[in-house]
């Protein structure tokens, strides 16, 4: 009686451990507003866009999609660039690839390094074009609050 008792008692135990809620990931969610202002000089752009980012903490994936209107021509390259705070410049970090069209869509895997700037808020986000090769609009990357 005493075996059988202790049988059922592993039996539950392991089927708790089992059927027991997975570990959910921390997904932390950033925003950049793009604006000509805030380009490293400053354009005369029109060009406004929203950048709408989550990072998710245990596959250290970073995914985004930005939109934007108002540029002097097509797209030619966008990046995250980092580390830099508002008004300094910083090399690009994460190159974005394929469709440059609005909406920008995409996700990278970040490094350690990429992780602490991310959270530190010392990436930003821009767009060039033909006229603006340095950048035509450019957002600081953000924590949005809960």
């Amino acid at each position: 009686m005493l075996a059988l008792l202790r049988t059922a008692i592993l039996a539950s135990a392991v089927g708790l451990v089992l059927t027991g809620a997975p570990a959910l990931a921390a997904t932390e969610k950033f925003t950049a507003d793009l604006e000509a202002a805030s380009e490293t000089p400053p354009t005369t752009s029109n060009g406004t866009g929203q950048a709408t980012i989550t990072y998710d903490t245990v596959t250290k994936r970073l995914t985004w999609s930005i939109t934007y209107k108002g540029l002097t021509g097509k797209a030619t390259a966008a990046h995250f660039h980092g580390p830099a705070a508002v008004g300094a410049s910083a090399p690009p970090l994460i190159p974005i690839t394929g469709k440059l069209a609005s909406p920008i869509k995409g996700h990278a895997t970040l490094t350690a390094d990429e992780i602490k700037d991310l959270e530190g808020g010392m990436l930003y986000f821009n767009i060039h074009t033909a006229k603006n090769p340095n950048g035509e609009i450019r957002g600081q990357v953000v924590t949005v609050s809960p």
